[in-house]
C-alpha cells in the first residue's frame, strides 16, 4: 500500500459539499491500495503511520508521533498514488488494487489506525472529493509497503 502523508493543523473532506471527515492537529493520510495487496500491508502501514515521528518536540526536533501529539488521522482514498508515468504525458493506473480490493483495504487502514487509538476520519471511497488542509510545516511524507516488504 502507499500513502502520502501531511502533517496539518486542519483539514477536511467533503463530497456533493457535505463534510464527510475533518480533523484538528494531526495527519491528512491519502492512501492507495496496491495490485497484490492484501490486508497485513494495511495493518503494516497504519502501524508506521501511528508511529511516525514528524510533529515537533519541545526543542522543535521532529521527534513525535501523531499518537504522541494526541492527534487525528483524516483518510482519503487515492487510487492516483499509483500513476504509473514512466511513459507518455498521460499516467496510468494499472498497478492500483481493483476497486472491491481497494474499498476493503481502504477501510481495513482505518479500522487498523482506530484499533492503535487513534481517531480517524474518513473520505468517502471513490468518490469526487473536495480535500481542504493547512499543511503544518509543511511536512509531506511519502510510504510505500513495498518498500519495506
Amino acid at each position: 500500500m502507499r500513502a502520502l502523508l501531511q502533517r496539518v493543523t486542519q483539514a477536511k473532506v467533503e463530497v456533493e459539499g457535505r463534510i464527510t471527515g475533518e480533523i484538528g492537529a494531526g495527519l491528512l493520510v491519502l492512501v492507495c491500495a496496491m495490485e497484490g495487496d492484501r490486508e497485513i500491508q494495511a495493518e503494516k502501514l497504519a502501524a508506521r503511520v501511528a508511529k511516525l515521528r514528524i510533529f515537533k518536540d519541545e526543542a522543535g526536533k521532529m521527534n513525535r508521533s501523531v499518537s504522541d501529539i494526541g492527534g487525528a488521522c483524516l483518510v482519503v482514498s487515492q487510487f492516483t498514488l499509483a500513476a504509473d508515468t514512466r511513459t507518455g504525458n498521460r499516467p496510468g493506473f494499472s498497478t492500483a488494487a481493483a476497486p472491491d480490493t481497494g474499498k476493503h483495504l481502504y477501510e481495513h487502514f482505518s479500522k487498523a489506525l482506530r484499533a492503535l487509538g487513534l481517531p480517524v476520519e474518513n473520505g468517502i471511497f471513490a468518490a469526487d472529493m473536495a480535500v481542504s488542509l493547512t499543511n503544518d510545516g509543511p511536512v509531506t511524507i511519502w510510504l510505500d509497503t513495498a518498500d519495506r516488504g
